[in-house]
């Protein structure tokens, strides 16, 4: 069930800053920023990590994050090829998704950005989807909200942290944010968004350039700030992205004009890009019957980008209108000519659950893991189609392998703490449940759930001593989080 987002959001991101500019107002007033240091006086990038850390464990508990191994795959790709062109990278980017028809996209401390369902499916090529996420990228990699800070180190750290939390808030839920905004003093207010203007007038600007540089038509910009302009027209009220990323007509003009000086390109359309829109409208827009007509509808008339795109739009509406010898049908179909598409194994995985066919899945999985044994797509549909056939052992060796490497994957934690469960392993049950609880920052939970493990292992003297560190562990974590 999604839970509200508004306080924990505010009140983490106070706890952060106000803990930072009580220190930093005094220590720093009389330091001269060092040239070509980005916003080093306001805050160090171990403490920016620290508290994008806290904000993400507060987002997994309380925001409507999507846990789609497809679309987070998609989205990190595309992400990491933005990255890879980007300046001033400090440590490793992680987009992820919310479910929100909103029109938007966030960046917080520490590679943190967040995409909304709703920019996915109103992007109409990958270009214009990779336009927004540079633009956020270079948020982060120019510190805009570190400097946001180092700009008002004068101001008292309560005002900095309510105007601070207010922005984060409007990121996630812009109405909710702005009205945050418009009761704070209203000269703060004006000079934080004369100063998110600038920022953006930054961002636009390297953003742009980061795109061309990563292969992208680096028009995607301006064509997709014409898609705003156009939706807004059409709206009483302000589209969430133009009320945390403010668009005058000459933004627009300002981002043709920094594309003219790209060489022009012609980007072939993406198949990922519009497999990723149909997942979106297929999974989290309106309902299979609705969806089962319009795909059907593109189809017939043929007014599609890719017909894989919209056959597997409709097999994933079938499947959800649990209609599944079609959908298998047009599955099967897709993976004939592409076996190793990850889209259609997922669905082909989903509808051999449902047919009581599972080891037909579990045999395509494991051949095509076995070339890419960390894929998180493969691993987790791998693992609960070991879970629904019984075969934990083989399980759990997979998932605990897999979140060595992810170990934030909440996916991954819940099909783990399942195969525990099913299989009467109480103990381990028991610990990998607390691992879920931090990963949403409640360490009381988590380490009321490691106590639980304890009683477990009376027999078991180094298991023991393991879950006593792990305590100390969250406690610690905890007391960190209570002093940002």
């Amino acid at each position: 069930m999604i839970k509200p987002i508004a306080n924990i959001v505010v009140s983490a991101f106070c706890i952060c800053v106000v803990g930072i500019m009580s220190v930093g107002a005094q220590n720093k007033k009389n330091q001269l920023p060092e040239i070509g240091v980005v916003a080093s006086s306001a805050i160090s990038l171990d403490k920016e990590v620290l508290i994008g850390d806290a904000l993400m464990r507060q987002l997994r508990g309380q925001a409507p994050i999507i846990n789609d191994p497809l679309l987070d795959e998609y989205i990190q790709d595309l992400g990491n090829r933005l990255v890879a062109q980007a300046d001033n990278v400090k440590f490793p980017y992680k987009f992820f998704i919310l479910n929100s028809p909103e029109i938007n996209a966030f960046a917080f401390f520490g590679g943190h950005i967040g995409i909304h369902t709703g920019l996915i499916f109103n992007a109409r090529n990958e270009s214009e989807l990779a336009s927004v996420l540079a633009h956020e990228v270079s948020h982060v990699t120019q510190r805009h909200i570190a400097r946001s800070m180092e700009a008002r180190q004068k101001s008292s750290p309560l005002q900095i942290a309510s105007l601070l939390g207010s922005i984060m808030l409007a990121a996630v839920n812009p109405e909710a944010g702005m009205a945050a905004i418009s009761v704070t003093n209203a000269a703060s207010a004006q000079s934080s968004i004369n100063y998110t203007r600038q920022n953006e007038q930054e961002a636009d600007r390297v953003g742009i350039r980061i795109l061309a540089d990563a292969g992208f038509d680096p028009y995607g910009a301006s064509s997709f700030f014409s898609i705003l302009t156009e939706k807004n027209r059409l709206k009483s009220t302000p589209l969430a992205f133009l009320l945390t990323h403010p668009l005058p007509e000459s933004r627009v003009a300002d981002a043709r004009t920094r594309a003219a000086s790209f060489r022009k390109r012609n980007i072939p359309e993406s198949i990922n890009f519009h497999l990723a829109k149909s997942r979106v409208l297929a999974r989290y827009y309106a309902n299979p019957k609705r969806n089962i007509e319009y795909f059907s509808g593109i189809l017939d008339k043929q007014s599609y980008v890719f017909k894989a795109a919209a056959e597997y739009g409709l097999a994933l509406s079938l499947l959800a209108n649990e209609q599944f010898e079609p959908a298998l049908e047009l599955i099967e179909g897709l993976l004939e000519k592409e076996p190793d598409n990850l889209f259609y194994l997922d669905t082909f995985t989903d509808l051999a659950i449902e047919m009581d066919q599972t080891q037909s899945a579990i045999d395509r999985l494991s051949a095509q893991i076995l070339h890419t044994p960390f894929n998180r797509v493969l691993t987790l549909n791998l693992a609960n189609a070991l879970i629904k056939t019984q075969n934990f052992e083989r399980a759990t060796s997979l998932l605990r392998d897999y979140l060595l490497v992810n170990p934030d994957n909440m996916l991954a934690y819940d099909l783990l703490s399942d195969a525990y469960q099913n299989s009467g392993q109480k103990l381990e049950m028991h610990q990998i449940k607390a691992e879920i609880y931090a990963l949403v920052a409640a360490y009381p939970r988590a380490i009321d759930e490691l106590h639980t493990a304890y009683n477990y292992a009376s027999e078991r003297k180094i298991e023991q001593q393991r879950i006593r560190a792990r305590i100390d562990q969250f406690r610690t974590a905890q007391e960190r989080l209570q002093t940002l």
